[in-house]
């Protein structure tokens, strides 16, 4: 397995291995979990050779938010990767990315403009210029996101397809533990009682999708009932509600009725720790 931090290492290394092999991209933060090597996984499926890159993007990251917390395993990490048959990671520091004078910056699609981009705003403009940046140093054929991170995957999509990038992008399901939490490297923020807390969004979206299979329609029917299983402020609750909406899957906008392009998505808080989780459905 190659390491390199330098960008130009990382696109020759990607030019040379696409003359003879089809290169899949994972792009991650690091704090690798079983979510991030499932991705892996699926682009080994897609390609012949599979690149990961590690890198936590200051410029996604709000100012009261967990940058400087933000775990960062990197040996834990690597050796996780070369178990994988990782053939590259691209591991840059902060510098290459963002050299002094840096000042050109993506502007978000549309449909980064409800929810995430509501509650965190230049979060999806730090995510548009780290995405394009990584597809400029890894030129890659395939790269793999997660569903987890649901209206990310729209962006990256749609951001690819407005600028015409040449890289197709696969949208991995998401992994959850045993007890339905979804995976994330911020899991390990939450203590025993925190993390019980927590199950209370995968049960709201199971509910939603009982429902919405019972042929419930109502989008306000169906964001009440989970509204009412998360109990945000209840001992049993989480501790505060960023949005629970069922919207258009493509859109992320308002609808009334449901149907078969809908998504349920959920942000909320437990302790200081942000979680997001959603439920494609359909019919």
């Amino acid at each position: 397995m190659q390491l390199t931090a330098d960008p130009r290492s990382a696109r020759q290394w990607t030019i040379k291995s696409s003359s003879r092999h089809r290169v899949a991209l994972v792009p991650t933060m690091g704090a690798l979990h079983e979510g991030h090597l499932s991705l892996v996984r699926r682009a080994k499926e897609l390609a012949d050779e599979v690149a990961v890159s590690i890198f936590v993007n200051p410029t996604q990251f709000a100012p009261q938010e967990d940058l400087a917390r933000y775990p960062r395993p990197i040996e834990d990490d690597l050796a996780a990767l070369h178990r994988e048959g990782v053939s590259m990671v691209y591991s840059p520091p902060a510098e290459a990315i963002y050299p002094p004078g840096f000042s050109t910056y993506i502007n978000p699609p549309t449909v980064a403009e409800p929810l995430e981009g509501m509650i965190r705003p230049g979060h999806f403009r730090g995510v548009c210029t780290i995405v394009l940046k990584l597809f400029q140093a890894i030129p890659a054929s395939v790269a793999v996101f997660g569903q987890k991170d649901y209206q990310q995957s729209l962006v990256v999509s749609a951001m690819a397809r407005d600028l015409d990038v040449p890289i197709t992008i696969e949208v991995a399901p998401t992994i959850r533990d045993p007890d339905g939490l979804a995976m994330s490297s911020r899991n390990r923020y939450l203590s025993d009682e925190q993390r019980n807390r927590s199950l209370c969004l995968s049960r709201a979206l199971h509910s939603c999708k009982t429902l919405f299979d019972a042929k419930e329609r109502s989008s306000a029917v169906l964001e009440s009932a989970m509204f009412a299983i998360l109990r945000p402020g209840e001992p049993d609750g989480v501790d505060e509600v960023d949005y629970v909406v069922v919207v258009d899957r493509h859109t992320l906008l308002p609808i009334a009725q449901t149907h078969s392009d809908t998504v349920a998505l959920i942000a909320a808080r437990v302790g200081s720790t942000r979680l997001i989780d959603n439920m494609i459905l359909r019919t």
